[in-house]
C-alpha cells in the first residue's frame, strides 16, 4: 500500500512565515480507521482557529489612539495655562501702579474645554473678544462718504447715522463716567449733546485730579494730609502726646485738634493739649502775606523761602508771639513744642470741652463790664509791654475761661513799626468798641478814644477818613525813619524764651 505524506500547515501569521509541522507517514488503512479520525479531530480541537489579525489590531489601536489624543490635549492645555500665567505676570510687572496700562489679552490661549465644570451659559470674564451680550456697533460709512443710490442715498452727515456713532463713541469716556447701554437701546445723540457730554467728562476728570492732588498734598477741613499725619504719629510715638482725640475747631488758616499730654525731658506737658495744624493749602495765605513779609523779624527770611515753607514760618511766628505774651503774664495758651507747621499748646478749657468764645459766652452785665476792662488792659499790655499789635482782635479770638479773657490766634500779630501796624491797631479798636457797645457796656469808649488810650497817641479827627489819614501819615514817617536807620531783621533765635523746635532729618 502506497504511503501518503500529509503535511499540516498552521494558520498564516502576519508576523512572518511559520514553522511547518511534519506528520509521520502512515498507511491508508490507518487513515481510514475510525480511531485515527477521532484522534485527529481531538488534535484539531486542541488548536482553535486564530481570529482575524487585522480586526484584532484595529480593535487594539483605536483605544490607544484616543488615549494619546486626550493626553496631547491635556499637555497642550497645561502649557497654555502656564503661558497665560506668564503673560499676566509680565502684564502686572509692566503696568505696576501706572494709571495707563497695557494688556496681553489678545495673546492669551483660550480653549473651549478649559472650564469643563462650569455651566455652558457662563462667559469667561477675561475673554471679552467674543462677548455674546455686547451690542453691535453701528456700521461705518465707506470712504466715499455715502451709501445707497438715488433717493435712498445716505451720507455720513445723516442725523441717524451720526447719532448712533456718537452713542458708540461714549464707550471711550473715562471708566468712572457711567454711560449706560446706549447701543442696546438704539440711542441717537446729536452732535451738540455729545459734545456737551464730552466736555463734561473732561471737566470731571480734571476736577477729580485736582481733588486727588489736594487730598494728597494739603490739609483740608477737619483732615490732614499724609505728611502731617506722620508728624502727629511721631509726636505720639515720642511720648510728647498720649493720644490725639479729634478736631475741636477750624479756621481760615488752621485746624485745631485736642490731645492728651504726655511727657518731655525739657518742658512739662499739660494734661490736655491742642495741636494747631496750619493748613498747607496756599489759597488761604495768598492774601495774608502782608502780615509777615513786612514784619522786620521775618522779612529777610520770607523773601528766601518757597511758598510751602512760608506756612512753617507762620507757625514759628505764632510761637514767638505767644512767648512774648507769656512773659508779660497775658492770659494765652502756653506753647509746648513746634514741629514744622504743627504747634502744640496748652488747652484752654476743661475735660475736653473748650472754653467759649467771647461772642458765644452768655455773660451778664457785670461780667461784660469786667471783660471790657480786661480787654482794654490786655490791649495796652500787648502794645506797650510786648511791642505787638494783635491785627485780628475781635470777639471770635477771645475766650472766656475761669472768669477772665484769654487771647488766642496771634500768628498774624505784628510789631507797631510795621508799615501798616497802626492801621491794624485801629481796626482792632473798632472791633472791640463795636462789640462791647452792642453788649450794653455804657462805659465803652469809641474806636478813636480806645486807639489813643492803647497807643498813647493824641490823634483827633472829625471822621474816620480824617483819622485814618493821620494814621497813614504817622506810618509813612515811621517807615522812612526805619529805613534810614537800616534796621536789621530779628534772628530766628530771639530772646523770647520760646519752647524748642523739633527738627527732622529732611529739614
Amino acid at each position: 500500500m502506497d504511503q501518503i505524506g500529509i503535511t499540516a500547515e498552521g494558520p498564516k501569521s502576519p508576523w512572518g512565515a511559520t514553522t511547518t509541522k511534519v506528520v509521520s507517514p502512515c498507511s491508508l488503512a490507518d487513515v481510514m480507521s475510525e480511531q485515527l479520525a477521532k484522534q485527529l479531530d481531538e488534535e484539531s480541537n486542541a488548536f482553535p482557529d486564530s481570529p482575524d489579525v487585522s480586526a484584532a489590531l484595529d480593535g487594539v489601536e483605536e483605544p490607544e489612539t484616543d488615549c494619546d489624543l486626550m493626553l496631547a490635549q491635556m499637555l497642550q492645555m497645561q502649557f497654555d495655562k502656564e503661558f497665560d500665567t506668564q503673560l499676566r505676570t509680565e502684564e502686572k510687572k509692566l503696568n505696576g501702579d501706572s494709571k495707563l496700562s497695557i494688556s496681553f489679552e489678545n495673546y492669551r490661549m483660550v480653549h473651549p474645554y478649559e472650564d469643563s465644570d462650569s455651566s455652558e451659559d457662563e462667559v469667561d470674564w477675561q475673554d471679552t473678544r467674543h462677548d455674546p451680550y455686547k451690542a453691535d456697533k453701528p456700521t461705518t460709512t465707506p470712504r466715499k462718504g455715502f451709501t445707497g443710490k438715488g433717493k435712498n442715498i445716505t451720507t455720513k452727515h445723516d442725523e441717524i447715522v451720526c447719532g448712533r456713532k456718537n452713542t458708540a463713541r461714549m464707550d471711550n469716556f473715562a471708566p468712572e463716567i457711567n454711560v449706560g447701554d446706549g447701543l442696546g437701546m438704539d440711542l441717537k445723540l446729536s452732535n451738540q449733546v455729545y459734545n456737551s457730554l464730552k466736555q463734561h467728562c473732561y471737566s470731571e476728570q480734571r476736577r477729580s485730579a485736582r481733588l486727588h492732588e489736594k487730598k494728597e498734598h494739603s490739609t483740608a477741613e477737619q483732615a490732614v494730609d499724609p505728611k502731617t499725619r506722620l508728624l502727629m504719629y511721631k509726636m505720639v510715638n515720642a511720648g510728647v502726646l498720649e493720644n490725639i482725640n479729634g478736631c475741636i475747631s477750624t479756621g481760615k488758616e488752621s485746624v485745631v485738634f485736642h490731645a492728651d499730654g504726655g511727657s518731655m525731658e525739657e518742658n512739662a506737658v499739660p494734661d490736655e493739649c491742642v495741636l494747631k495744624v496750619f493748613k498747607t493749602t496756599l489759597n488761604e495765605f495768598k492774601n495774608r502775606d502782608k502780615y509777615i513779609k513786612d514784619d522786620y523779624r521775618f522779612k529777610e527770611r520770607f523773601s528766601k523761602l518757597n511758598p510751602r515753607k512760608i506756612i512753617r514760618l507762620w507757625a514759628e511766628k505764632e510761637m514767638h508771639n505767644l512767648a512774648r505774651m507769656k512773659k508779660a503774664d497775658i492770659p494765652c495758651p502756653e506753647v509746648v513744642v513746634l514741629k514744622k507747621h504743627i504747634l502744640v499748646m496748652s488747652f484752654i478749657g476743661k475735660d475736653h470741652v473748650p472754653a467759649p468764645k467771647l461772642k458765644e459766652a452768655m455773660l451778664g452785665s457785670e461780667d461784660m463790664n469786667r471783660a471790657y476792662y480786661q480787654v482794654l488792659h490786655l490791649m495796652q499790655q500787648l502794645y506797650q509791654e510786648c511791642n505787638l499789635v494783635h491785627a485780628d482782635l475781635s470777639e471770635y479770638n477771645m475766650l472766656w475761661h475761669q472768669g477772665k479773657v484769654w487771647l488766642i490766634d496771634v500768628s498774624q500779630s505784628i510789631e507797631p513799626n510795621h508799615p501798616h501796624g497802626l492801621e491794624f491797631l485801629f481796626r482792632d479798636c473798632r472791633n472791640v468798641a463795636t462789640f462791647f457797645q452792642k453788649g450794653g457796656v455804657s462805659e465803652a469808649m469809641n474806636a478813636y478814644e480806645l486807639f489813643n488810650v492803647v497807643s498813647g497817641l493824641q490823634l483827633s479827627g472829625d471822621s474816620e477818613a480824617d483819622f485814618l489819614a493821620q494814621i497813614e501819615a504817622l506810618e509813612k514817617m515811621n517807615e522812612d525813619h526805619v529805613q534810614r536807620r537800616g534796621k536789621k531783621t530779628y534772628a530766628s533765635s530771639t530772646s523770647d524764651g520760646g519752647p524748642p523746635l523739633l527738627h527732622d532729618e529732611d529739614d
